[in-house]
Order: structure tokens, then C-alpha cells, then sequence
């Protein structure tokens, strides 16, 4: 089960460190052969790096939710 978990959570971290690549690229002006333009190659940089944040932030909380580690903090409404 653990291995499961591991597994999910590799993919959007993989992706997450591609975005933070990307935004490094596009600041340094080396176009990357997939992006059209700099600023769409920037713009992808964001958006992988806050959705692999997001995936892997609700995997936690979802796991300590379900293990009642919040306390009652983020209770769903």
C-alpha cells in the first residue's frame, strides 16, 4: 500500500520539478522545442508547479484526515 501511495505521489512531483525547469528556461531565454514563445513556456512552468503542489498538499490532507491528525481543523462542511 505504501508503494501505491509512493508511486502517486512521484508522477505530479515529477512534474512539479519539469515546471520549475520550465520557469527557470523561459527567465533565461533557452525556448524549450515543445512552446511556441517564452511567456507560454512560463506560464506552463506555473501552472505545473502549483498543480503538483496542490495534488501532493490534498494527498496529505486527505491521509490525515482520514487518520484524524487534523484536529478538527479542516473539518468538511
Amino acid at each position: 500500500m505504501r508503494l501505491v501511495a509512493l508511486l502517486i505521489l512521484v508522477a505530479p512531483g515529477v512534474l512539479a520539478v519539469y515546471g520549475i525547469k520550465l520557469i527557470r528556461d523561459s527567465l533565461f531565454g533557452e525556448l524549450q522545442p515543445l512552446f511556441l514563445h517564452l511567456f507560454l513556456q512560463g506560464v506552463a512552468g506555473v501552472v505545473f508547479v502549483i498543480g503538483g503542489l496542490f495534488f501532493i498538499g490534498g494527498f496529505i490532507l486527505h491521509r490525515d484526515r482520514k487518520r484524524n491528525k487534523t484536529k478538527g481543523r479542516f473539518e468538511n462542511r
